[in-house]
């Protein structure tokens, strides 16, 4: 059996992202997606998820590019900065990504999982952090970080994987059996979208993606993806993807449903 969990990014970065991720999942493939507590369309986003219930909705937890929910200071810029803000005590993880599931819980929603923004939890100290945030709020899922597709990675992810389920295993937490789409992150079209589908392993498989629309506000936004959101949207639409899917009998799934 194939399970394929559509998870859409950034829900909250901008209103024309948010616009993109209801109308994907509205009219494609599109199941799931995690909410930014400190996107500048926060309040956008929950109301969109109010009218749009069929949307299963996690957190985004952010460490990078923003702006502190605790200090109202800007979070570093880059992963790289913000391993060098760690090294040096000058977050504080916990009390930072608390705060967040907190904001997003006191807005009515009841998030499902948790994955993070420039994929960050990929850091063991900050994935224990995760786990730890997960079962103490009840959230069954927390992102597996490790995309086996990328060139050379099959091998170190399947040993590094150990690791984070023995971690999440602990807790009680769950992860899915595969995750998909950091490598194709920005370069995600119909064509190598209907290729990942073709390859999907049997189990249940998460695929990240970044849609939405290229409208005025998320052109002034400082991203780099914004025409590559459009082509996601397109993407996640086809009816080629959904013959696809039918054909190769993948079951559209969500971390709602799987935790029923």
């Amino acid at each position: 059996m194939k399970r394929l969990i559509t998870n859409a990014d950034d829900f909250g970065f901008a209103s024309d992202v948010n616009s993109g991720i209801v109308h994907a999942h509205s009219h494609g493939v599109l199941t799931s997606a995690t909410l930014m507590a400190t996107g500048d369309a926060f309040g956008d986003a929950v109301r969109l998820a109010e009218e749009t219930p069929s949307l299963d909705i996690g957190v985004h937890l952010v460490l990078v590019q923003g702006r502190s929910l605790v200090t109202g200071e800007l979070f570093p810029e880059s992963p790289g900065k913000l391993l060098t803000d760690l090294a040096r005590g000058r977050l504080h993880v916990y009390a930072e990504l608390r705060a967040q599931v907190e904001k997003v819980i006191s807005a009515g929603i009841k998030p499902t999982h948790l994955d993070s923004h420039k994929h960050t939890h990929l850091v063991p100290a900050i994935f224990r952090t995760v786990v730890r945030l997960a079962r103490e709020f009840k959230i069954p899922y927390v992102r597996l970080p490790l995309d086996a597709s990328i060139p050379f990675a099959g091998l170190p992810c399947a040993a590094a994987a150990r690791f984070y389920r023995s971690v999440a295993r602990q807790s009680g937490v769950r992860m899915t059996d595969h995750f998909l789409g950091f490598r194709l992150t920005g370069s995600l079209t119909e064509a190598t979208f209907a290729a990942a589908i073709s390859k999907l392993p049997a189990g249940t498989t998460e695929f990240m993606c970044h849609p939405g629309y290229l409208g005025p506000e998320l052109a002034r936004a400082q991203t780099r993806l914004k025409a590559s959101r459009l082509r996601e949207v397109e993407a996640l639409t086809s009816p080629r993807i959904r013959d696809l899917l039918d054909a190769e009998a993948i079951l559209l799934g969500s971390f709602r449903r799987e935790s029923e």
